[in-house]
């Protein structure tokens, strides 16, 4: 049937897509707080001391520390110093 039906066009990009950067540095992503725990753990302090620095409670920094493996993508306090004074 003559003028029966949908005209569709199509733009196809001939250059190929820009690369995806390359994954950020893993001590770039903790916040503030986490970063101060972190040098804490790097120092070797325990749960408690780092609670009384910091003016927090110990679940707290517990938060804090299972955030900081979890973004670093450690499975340990060890591994997360580690980085960290590799880092510095």
């Amino acid at each position: 049937m003559p003028h029966w039906g949908t005209t569709m066009t199509a733009v196809l990009p001939l250059a190929a897509p820009d690369a995806p950067a390359g994954p950020a540095h893993p001590l770039a992503t903790p916040g503030e707080r986490e970063t101060e725990v972190l040098r804490h753990l790097a120092l070797g302090h325990r749960n408690r001391h780092i609670a009384e620095q910091l003016h927090i409670s110990e679940s707290t920094v517990k938060f804090h520390v299972a955030n900081i493996l979890g973004k670093l993508g450690v499975a340990s306090r060890g591994e997360a110093a580690a980085l960290f004074h590799a880092a510095a």
